[in-house]
């Protein structure tokens, strides 16, 4: 349409990079591509030696923008009569996190250096990798002990799948990587400076949104933890500190301009905004229309919840959670994070690795249909969500899954429907945790390809939680709330958004249909879900001293008076 102005967002996955033109006036998406990273499996480079370890090509990343971004405005030239691709003016950035990545001093990465190019300690360190769970620790207690203020923002854990735990795993187990590297960059900050071609590690403008909830960066503190606390975990980190930042900046910031070299590779203006880049489920939630009292749950692989609350606001310390951080979602807004490290993979384990009964039989539209049949607690099984470790609000990546109830009875999509219904019961717990703690919640709003296509997953979590949940009109929220940085950074003048309100208003939406809780389910799985808290609390909590004893038992009693009844 002539004299329409468009924004790009891409997004950086697990797998993947995809690319979205979005019409900044009515938020009409009408140029998608994905690039499928070429590395290791699915995009992911592993050691058959260690199941913790997890990591990414940066190269992937910068291949998948030259091979993503012009299909996508291809695609939008066949939609759109008369595009033209000088109608972008702007760019936003997500990716996942933490993701951080060992450069030299001009900002390269050391991956891509020929002496590096086989260490994997050289690779970018994927958010699932786990392997600093011991480093972890070791820095909650020394945080704990001397600054409980820096675990104050972060649920009072820290975590393996975060920054400093992973640099610290990095310098102790590989001095090779530790001489050579000059500084760590979120995969959040690299990608803009690439495109902006500021790559210099010192001069990049450095994520609010990672900084605050991965690298526990607060201005009440003097931004990062203080030198003399990360020399005692390493001198070395210690010394890293000056070779980082000092400032962090929100996703309405620009990072610079987009660079000639890459305008032509992409067949865009040179000099357009790129936006300071967040973390996928952060700007998911500005795409998802997160708001005080709206709760925004990216479901994939994991779960990512996201909130917000006004920063003028009093707000206490919410212990379990994974930040609390002004502004890493929206200006003027503290940004609440939590979420289930597994839920899609759980799904996809038991449907792809397990396969009860094959293919067909096991295969997840096949175990959807029988779990669906179902009535709640009929099968007398439950389940822990644990099978990549608790997120929120345990804070424990060493804690594993658990199905209670099993018989030589039991059919594969009782099994299937009790995985559903863990994963259910653990979004209840992150929600009652937020609830316990003064943050009201009134809808949830749900995105990512699970809320798209299984009504079933979506009707569990309602009847569960008690909460009416809503699907975001976007399939591509992630990428949505990236565009939507990207026509924030470009302003009212430069043919954007002033304000990321004015984008949502302007750019968002929900779909009309909404699964609402059926209040005779609903109470059927407030049962079961006290007999998972049972099993939460012993398993997860070293406090707990109760005794287990009575919980077969009650899963039984539940089986049998729902299969006596009619179906409610």
């Amino acid at each position: 349409m002539k004299n329409a102005k468009y924004a790009l967002g891409l997004d950086f996955g697990t797998n993947s990079v995809r690319a979205l033109v979005v019409d900044v006036a009515n938020g009409a998406e009408v140029g998608t591509a994905i690039f499928a990273y070429p590395s290791g499996k699915d995009g992911i480079l592993l050691d058959p030696r260690d199941a913790n370890l997890a990591r990414q090509n940066p190269a992937d990343w910068v291949l998948g923008i030259a091979k993503a971004v012009p299909s996508a405005l291809a695609e939008a030239g066949k939609k759109v009569k008369g595009f033209d691709p000088a109608s972008v003016v702007g760019i936003g950035v997500d990716t996942t996190g933490s993701t951080p990545l060992p450069v030299d001093r001009a900002g390269q990465p050391l991956a891509s250096y020929r002496e590096f190019r086989r260490n994997l300690g050289a690779q970018a360190w994927l958010w699932k990798d786990h392997t600093a769970h011991a480093e972890a620790a070791e820095i909650t207690a020394l945080a704990a002990a001397e600054h409980p203020e820096y675990l104050a923002k972060c649920g009072g854990t820290y975590s393996s799948e975060w920054f400093w735990s992973k640099i610290l795993h990095c310098l102790r187990t590989d001095d090779k990587i530790a001489a050579a590297g000059f500084s760590w960059v979120e995969c959040a900050d690299y990608i803009p400076g690439v495109l902006v071609g500021i790559t210099d590690p010192l001069r990049m403008k450095r994520s609010r949104c990672a900084a605050g909830h991965k690298a526990m960066f607060n201005d009440k503190w003097g931004g990062l933890p203080a030198k003399a606390f990360l020399a005692k975990l390493d001198p070395r980190l210690g010394e890293l500190r000056d070779r980082l930042y000092q400032k962090t900046h929100t996703s309405d910031v620009p990072a610079g301009g987009l660079t000639k070299e890459w305008a032509r590779k992409l067949g865009l203006r040179p000099g357009i905004a790129v936006a300071v880049g967040a973390f996928d489920a952060h700007l998911g939630g500005v795409g998802s229309g997160v708001e005080t009292g709206r709760f925004v749950k990216i479901i994939g692989t994991s779960t990512c919840d996201i909130c917000v609350w006004p920063a003028t606001k009093r707000l206490p310390d919410v212990p379990g959670l994974c930040g609390i951080v002004d502004g890493s979602v929206l200006p003027g807004y503290l940004g609440l994070e939590a979420g289930q490290s597994a839920v899609g993979d759980i799904f996809n384990w038991f449907a792809s690795v397990i396969e009860p009964g094959g293919p067909k039989k096991g295969s997840h539209a096949a175990l959807t249909r029988g779990a669906a049949a179902l009535r709640p607690g009929e099968s007398g099984l439950l389940a822990l969500d644990w099978h990549n470790g608790n997120r929120t609000v345990l804070v424990d990546q060493r804690l594993t899954g658990l199905v209670l109830g099993l018989t030589l009875h039991t059919r594969p999509e009782e099994i299937y429907r009790a995985l559903i219904e863990a994963t259910a019961f653990g979004a209840l717990t992150i929600v009652r945790r937020f609830e316990e703690h003064g943050v009201t919640i009134r809808d949830v709003v749900n995105c990512g390809g699970i809320a798209e296509k299984n009504p079933l997953v979506m009707q569990i979590y309602a009847d569960v939680t008690g909460l009416p949940m809503k699907v975001a009109r976007s399939g591509q929220t992630c990428a949505l709330g990236a565009a939507m940085a990207g026509a924030v950074s470009a302003g009212k003048r430069g043919g954007g958004h002033a304000t990321f309100a004015e984008a949502q208003a302007a750019m968002g939406g929900v779909k009309k249909t909404v699964y609402r809780p059926d209040a005779a389910k609903h109470k059927v799985y407030l049962e079961l879900y006290a007999l998972y808290r049972d099993l939460h609390d012993a398993f997860g909590t070293k406090a707990w001293t109760g005794s287990l004893h009575h919980v077969m038992k009650d899963l039984l009693a539940v089986k049998d008076r729902q299969r006596s009844r009619k179906p409610c």
